[in-house]
């Protein structure tokens, strides 16, 4: 898959080790460059894997239309496919198979809210 940034500074964070690790640790950095690794190796969105130890999966409420994948416990990289209009299933669903776009959104710990 594609995989961009939300913001020049979510991409400088997220294009070095250095940076990583600065930000939020060398833990939670090695987790971060190996789910880059692992989306960008995707050809879809529906290759990622929604069990652990990634668990890729939709959000709701606030987050809905945005996914998540499990970084260090208990913190989350957070995406949204980068299709206009979005690929939907009949029912209305994310169609995973034809999401080929991401953008990362932001590294957090969805419990300090």
């Amino acid at each position: 898959m594609d995989v961009y940034f939300s913001t020049r500074n979510m991409q400088r964070r997220c294009s070095s080790n250095k940076e990583m690790q600065k930000e939020w640790g060398d833990r939670i950095a090695k987790k971060l460059q190996q789910r880059l690794m692992e989306l960008r190796a995707a050809e879809v969105l529906s290759d990622v894997s929604r069990v652990p130890p990634p668990r890729c999966h939709e959000l709701s409420g606030d987050r809905k239309g945005q996914l998540s994948v499990d970084l260090v416990h208990p913190y989350r990289l957070y995406f949204a496919p980068d299709h206009d209009p979005l690929p939907r299933k009949p029912d209305g669903g994310l169609e995973w198979a034809r999401v080929t776009r991401i953008v990362v959104l932001e590294v957090f710990d969805p419990h300090k809210r």
